[in-house]
């Protein structure tokens, strides 16, 4: 395929997909009311994930679509709407129960919206398997929140870059990307699935510093941490991603042979990133 027409049809599987990203938050208007959830975040959500799987149809992209955007439903709750750690904490709090089986209350429409993720997954072929570790990931994803929550609270000492960079699980990349992975494969091996993780965690890494090269400025308005504020500068923070980018990808390589599709959709992923947040990132405007 000439690579015109590869771009024009990983952008028409990305339109599909954002309308239907819109008909889920139109669904729970009270998580998408906010001003920064505008066209362009929907739009170019879709195309990040059509991108980073350009041989997957709408369907098979269909989780890591449903799955981001309950995180951003997520960051948006913890970090802007929670108006102290407790309330974040019991955030996390209900959103394990709801991933864990529990009913969620009617009116919660985050832990409502999760328990449909929840629901859609466990009918996978790799659920009884990955449903653990999606659950795990999770529960990293919420306690790198909470803990964020807790550092940027009045009065607390700033963490220190290193100690920034081990709770990049607040970025939530490799909770999405189980869930995609339960979507879209069989069973793996137990083998499988720590090198798998390895080399997700890896990218997240990478990611994390990324997406603070392009918001160090929105963060400032909005009173979010970035790494541009623990020390180091602009120049050592991207010869740190350039480091942690190699990292993944040597832990990406032996995924080839065993788990391709997975081991092209990280390494796509990292890629993305690089020229996404190079020019701009998905939040709209407060």
């Amino acid at each position: 395929m000439h690579p015109a027409a590869e771009s024009g049809r990983i952008c028409a599987v990305a339109g599909q997909t954002q309308r239907e990203m819109r008909r889920w938050a139109e669904a729970y208007p009270g998580l998408f009311a906010a001003k920064p959830f505008d066209d362009a975040l929907y739009s170019t959500l879709a195309l990040a994930m059509a991108f980073s799987g350009p041989t997957l149809d709408s369907g098979q992209q269909r989780m890591a679509n449903r799955a981001t955007l309950w995180c951003f439903a997520l960051d948006w709750q913890v970090d802007y709407v929670a108006s102290s750690a407790e309330e974040a904490a019991a955030i996390a709090r209900r959103c394990m129960a709801a991933a864990g089986g529990a009913d969620p209350d009617p009116d919660d429409e985050l832990t409502a919206f999760l328990a449909e993720v929840r629901d859609e997954l466990a009918g996978a072929d790799a659920y009884p398997v990955l449903g653990p570790v999606w659950r795990e990931e999770l529960r990293r994803m919420l306690d790198a929140m909470v803990r964020e929550h807790q550092w940027k609270a009045a009065g607390v000492a700033r963490p220190s870059f290193e100690e920034y960079l081990d709770n990049a699980d607040n970025l939530g990349f490799s909770f999405v990307f189980v869930a995609h992975w339960i979507h879209t494969s069989q069973p793996p091996s137990a083998v499988d699935i720590d090198d798998v993780r390895l080399a997700s965690w890896a990218v997240q890494r990478v990611i994390r510093l990324l997406n603070d090269l392009a918001t160090y400025d929105r963060d400032v308005k909005w009173g979010d941490l970035n790494a541009l504020m623990l020390g180091p500068d602009r120049t050592a923070v991207g010869q740190h991603v350039r480091v942690l980018a190699d990292e993944a990808r040597r832990l990406i390589a032996p995924l080839r042979d065993r788990q391709p599709a997975l081991a092209d959709y990280l390494e796509r992923q990292m890629e993305f990133c690089v020229g996404f947040y190079g020019v701009t990132d998905y939040w709209g405007a407060l």
